[in-house]
This record gives structure tokens, C-alpha cells and sequence, in this order.
């Protein structure tokens, strides 16, 4: 099984200036091999696959040599969610067209994979292919073989390491206990042993300091500093929200799977309503964002699934 840790990483200056070369270089493949795949099949009515244009690859790096500075291994990934964008859309179209990714984006990753040690996690830092040591704050010990990394920039500047390991799942001891659990707004869960878990509202609590900071943003000139610094402001908002959010359903959902064998839930159709909500102009889909009802399922499905539990879900007419 495979398990992910996150830390904040601290890269220098040197450090800091090959990370956005890094972002640039995969961001560079992205688009122009997205580029190819619609030209091909514009002009041709060919489709291109994956390993073709990893073929490509080793021959656009003599071309542009500066694709050479940067970790190899992180523009084949770039390549591997190109193919991957398409597959899902051809899924699902709903999903939508992969689309060219932006220089103005805020957000930004990349993955490198692990080979001959690339990749180590100390007590205090992480190595990282071609940055060496990096800062970090390891909170966590790091179990399994090391499969890849993702370093990631968020909207407020600050720098991250998602590092996945695979890993044995550990024999744990069965419990009886079975239990039912009522999502809810008012009280986040209704538990059928009578525990009522109330709803932390996180977004709602923080609201109206959040539309005050977007307000401001909004009046700022576009591409001045000063809008730039009132983003980072509404980023950092934003920021805190999730954080205090993910450590509520992590916290929530790993005590309810320790304490239980099997746990069941009414199978909620949340994308259908939400979007019934947007419909209508209630605030409904606002509250189910901020309760994150898929996000807990997600956790729990994970967590039970590590621990050989199971998870039932019940369907919400029954």
C-alpha cells in the first residue's frame, strides 16, 4: 500500500531559484506536447500516445539545453500527467479538455521519482534531486520504500514536499464495534451511539474577515505590488482554513476507524447537491465545502483500508 507524508521544506536561495526553473521546465513539456497531440490530430486525425513522446524527449533536451539543469525524471512525470489528463477525459468528458497550464498560475508542482537515493528523509531536512539537503520541518517518521516526490508551491509563496512510500499494511487486532454515522450541517456527524460531533464551520467563522481581504484585492491596481502583497493576504486566509479543516477530518476520521470494525454511511450524492444548491442560490453548497463531506469519506475509506476494515455505505433511500 502506498502512504503519503507532507512537510514544509525551507530551500535557500540556490535551492529556491532551481525549484521555479524546475516548475517552468515541466510546465514547458506540459504545453508543448499537449501542443503536438492537437495539431496531430487536427491536421492528421492521429492520435499520439505516452511513449512516443517520451521518445521525443531525450532529442527536445539537446535541442533546449537548459531542460538539461533541471531533474530529468520530473519532465517524464510532466509527460505522465499529460497522458494521464487524457485518459481521464476520455473517460469522463465531463472532466473537460486538458488545458495549456499557465505561467500566472500560483500554484505549482512537480514530481521526481526516486533512483539510487535521491530521495531521503532526516530529522530535520530532505534530500531532493538535484537540490541536495533541504530545509524541512519532518514532524513525521517516514516508514516504506520511497517511491517519488512532489515539491509544491502554494498561493502564498510557502514551498512543500509530498513524499509516498510504499509500504506493508500491519496486522491490527479486530474490534467488535460497528457503527453508524449521519453526515450533517448543524452537527457534522451523528454517530448511532448517540455522540454528536459538531460542525467546526471554519469558513463561515472566518467569512467575513475573508470577504473584507478579497474586497481590498479587488481594488488594488492588477500587476501592482500592492495587490500582489493583498493576494498573499487572502492566499494565507484561505490557507488557514484548509489547514484547520484537514486536521479536524484527519483527527475525526482516524479515532472512528481505530474504534471500529465496520462503519456506515449514507451515500450522499454531493457533486448532484451541489450543484442543486448553485441552482437554486441557496448558501447549502457553501456549507457542504466547508464541512467537506468527500474529503472525510475519502479519509475514512484510506484509513479503514490500511487496517483491513470496511466501510458500508448505506444508500440514503433505504
Amino acid at each position: 500500500m502506498n502512504k503519503a507524508y507532507k512537510f514544509r521544506i525551507y530551500p535557500d536561495a540556490e535551492q529556491t531559484t532551481i525549484i521555479e526553473k524546475t516548475f517552468g521546465c515541466v510546465r514547458f513539456v506540459y504545453n508543448i506536447f499537449l501542443n503536438q497531440r492537437i495539431e496531430k490530430y487536427c491536421n492528421e486525425k492521429e492520435s499520439i500516445g505516452y511513449t512516443k513522446q517520451q521518445n521525443q524527449l531525450p532529442e527536445l533536451k539537446k535541442e533546449l539545453i537548459w531542460l538539461k539543469e533541471v531533474d530529468s525524471t520530473s519532465l517524464q512525470m510532466s509527460l505522465r500527467n499529460l497522458d494521464r489528463a487524457f485518459q481521464n477525459f476520455f473517460r469522463d468528458k465531463s472532466i473537460g479538455f486538458p488545458k495549456f497550464k499557465s505561467k500566472r498560475n500560483n500554484k505549482k508542482s512537480y514530481t521526481s521519482n526516486y533512483v539510487n537515493g535521491n530521495i531521503e528523509v532526516k530529522k530535520n531536512k530532505v534530500r531532493l534531486p538535484k537540490l541536495g539537503f533541504v530545509k524541512a520541518s519532518v514532524h513525521r517518521y517516514v516508514e516504506g520504500k520511497v517511491i517519488n516526490a512532489t515539491i509544491n508551491k502554494n498561493c502564498s509563496g510557502k514551498y512543500f514536499v509530498s513524499i509516498i512510500t510504499e509500504f506493508e499494511t500491519e496486522v491490527y487486532q479486530e474490534s467488535e464495534n460497528k457503527i453508524g454515522i449521519d453526515l450533517g450541517i448543524i452537527h457534522f456527524a451523528v454517530l448511532s451511539t448517540g455522540e454528536k460531533i459538531d460542525n467546526p464551520k471554519y469558513l463561515s467563522n472566518t467569512l467575513k474577515k475573508l470577504i473584507k481581504a478579497q474586497q481590498k484585492l479587488s481594488r488594488k491596481d492588477k500587476g501592482s505590488n500592492n495587490r500582489n502583497r493583498q493576494r498573499i493576504k487572502v492566499a494565507k486566509i484561505h490557507e488557514k482554513i484548509a489547514c484547520q479543516r484537514e486536521y479536524f477530518l484527519h483527527s475525526q476520521s482516524k479515532r472512528l476507524v481505530d474504534e471500529n470494525q465496520v462503519i456506515c454511511l449514507e451515500d450522499l450524492s454531493i457533486k448532484n447537491m451541489m450543484k442543486s444548491s448553485l441552482k437554486t442560490g441557496t448558501t447549502l453548497a457553501q456549507k457542504i465545502a466547508d464541512v467537506s463531506w468527500y474529503k472525510f469519506y475519502s479519509q475514512l475509506e484510506y484509513k479503514a483500508n490500511w487496517q483491513n476494515k470496511k466501510i458500508l455505505k448505506i444508500n440514503r433511500w433505504y
